[in-house]
């Protein structure tokens, strides 16, 4: 039952980056019962910071989307505001859609690279209108040049499925400050490989000293891998199945050899767990904000400087044979060492720890739940070094997966609820620099379908990673990110949107504190009405 209840409201989605809104606290008093309209999607996120300088805008793309056509256009730099060195790049999404529709995938690319991926939110039938922005700052060197653009967000639209998503977005330039430090955090070259699942061949400028590739993976698309985190083995039933259970891990391979894994963000689209109500002003962790995997391969660099193509792989572990619905485009960002015409180099230590994944299955009788407990996670450790202008500089990254989880369901899936937590440790060592980044994921919710088809969830979402740099043992840098939502939504399920009687809760606090200053909001709402935005920073 929980399944055919997702399968007809949840669509597909995949996401983009921080949403804006800073609307006042709504009605002390929000309506019984959601209406036709609701407060427009906002998040606790904060706007992206910008500099106090001249600026310069450009559009890239404006297209409404009515089916599976992409935008096409050109993309051409502004001609004031400095010519790549720009001190911040922001990407501006403005969107609009009434009627009724699912969530929907998309993308942008500018010369081939992925800079930008994105959801929707689900439209009332009087509309709604959002805004998305992202920092776009590490693609200036395609953002340099003139370039092809190519834009979709994926759509159906019928006599069923009448919302057209319009959208329009910017990019804002902005000048260097004259008093800014030259930086290396912008990389010199980006290059685009495409979907990674496919693999694709990458060669690398002959003086590279350090390479990060990016994936925006998401399982996605409608079918189960959407819901990945609930899957089952085959003995269980269950309506959404994979042979070795939840378990997902997300590998970059280099010549056939094991490069980078991570854990995947558990994404929650907005008509995710069988109730868009819980979603429709206040989505959850990201998504709006699908933030790429990245992968350290800096102890690579020996291997990859020696002008020949290599062979770039990403696989996502623990999805069925043959089974679609991972998309997972890569960048890889190269910075030069602009002295050297070859930098040498070579790896040194390659340590793969055993892949765990175990799931264990206990059966139910009636009113006893069906039972399965997961355990799994990896690691892995690299080093190498390059020789570089400046020296000899060495570089170890070191990456450690767990995931548990317990899933409960009834016969029928009447009630279906899960536990989770994944963790992802990373400490990345350059000469005399470390970098330690913790990210912890955790999801525990619920599913009812009750009495005269009451459908009622109850879903916690945590997104927390905190980073620590040291240089000789001495700390230089720390911040914290704890991003939590919580919400409760009810409805009548198998009825026209008129009948569905909703009520519903959520709560977003977004708290982001380091040696660069505090950051902390929270929203409230109630039946789709803004009812509280509180700073505390």
């Amino acid at each position: 039952m929980r399944r055919r209840v997702m399968s007809m409201l949840a669509g597909a989605a995949l996401a983009a980056s921080a949403l804006l809104g800073t609307g006042p606290a709504a009605a002390a008093t929000p309506p019984p019962e959601f209406g036709n309209d609701w407060h427009d999607p906002v998040t606790a996120a904060p706007p992206v910071p910008k500099p106090h300088t001249k600026s310069c805008e450009v559009t890239v793309a404006e297209a409404q989307f009515r089916d599976f056509t992409p935008y096409r256009g050109d993309y051409a730099p502004p001609e004031k505001c400095g010519k790549g060195d720009w001190g911040k790049v922001v990407l501006r999404l403005d969107g609009k859609v009434k009627g009724r529709q699912y969530d929907r995938l998309g993308y942008l690319r500018i010369g081939g690279v992925e800079v930008f991926r994105t959801s929707t939110p689900q439209p009332s039938v009087d509309g709604i209108t959002w805004s998305v922005e992202k920092d776009v700052t590490r693609y200036s060197d395609t953002l340099a040049r003139a370039q092809q653009v190519e834009m979709l967000i994926g759509n159906v639209v019928n006599e069923t499925y009448t919302g057209i998503i319009d959208v329009k977005v910017k990019l804002t330039f902005y000048q260097q400050p004259k008093a800014a430090a030259a930086a290396r955090e912008t990389p010199d070259r980006i290059i685009p490989l495409g979907e990674g699942a496919t693999g694709a061949t990458l060669t690398t400028p002959r003086n590279s000293e350090r390479v990060v590739a990016e994936v925006y993976a998401t399982g996605s698309g409608g079918g189960c891998e959407e819901y990945w985190y609930l899957t089952v083995p085959d003995a269980a039933p269950y309506s959404c199945k994979a042979d070795n259970g939840p378990y997902r891990e997300v590998q970059v391979k280099v010549d056939g050899r094991l490069a980078g894994i991570a854990a995947p963000f558990p994404t929650v689209w907005t008509g995710g767990w069988s109730n868009p109500f819980l979603w429709y002003v206040i989505p959850g962790p990201r998504a709006f904000d699908i933030k790429p995997i990245e992968y350290d391969l800096t102890p690579f660099v020996g291997t990859l400087n020696d002008g020949r193509p290599h062979r770039v792989e990403v696989s996502v572990v623990g999805v069925p044979e043959a089974q679609t619905g991972w998309s997972t485009p890569v960048n890889v960002l190269v910075w030069q060492d602009e002295k050297s015409d070859h930098v040498t180099g070579g790896l040194t230590r390659h340590k793969e720890g055993d892949l765990a994944n175990k799931s264990t299955y206990t059966p139910g009788s009636g009113d006893e739940a069906h039972r399965l407990d997961t355990e799994g996670g990896h690691r892995l450790s690299v080093s190498g070094y390059v020789n570089t202008s400046h020296g000899r500089v060495a570089t170890t990254v070191t990456r450690t997966l767990a995931n548990t989880s317990v899933h409960r369901w009834t016969d029928g899936e009447s009630t279906d609820a899960l536990k989770a937590t994944w963790t992802d440790r990373e400490t990345v060592t350059t000469g005399r620099r470390a970098t330690r980044t913790d990210r912890t994921y955790t999801m525990d919710g619920t599913t009812t379908l009750g009495a005269g088809d009451r459908l009622r969830t109850a879903i916690s979402l945590g997104d927390r990673a905190e980073k620590v740099t040291e240089r000789g043992g001495r700390r230089t840098g720390w911040s914290v990110l704890d991003d939590r939502y919580d919400g409760d939504a009810t409805y009548t399920a198998n009825v026209p949107r008129d009948q569905r009687h909703a009520v519903g809760t959520s709560r977003e606090r977004y708290r982001l504190v380091g040696d660069t200053g505090c950051y902390d909001r929270t929203l409230s709402t109630v039946q789709g009405t803004l009812t509280e935005d509180r700073r505390r920073c």
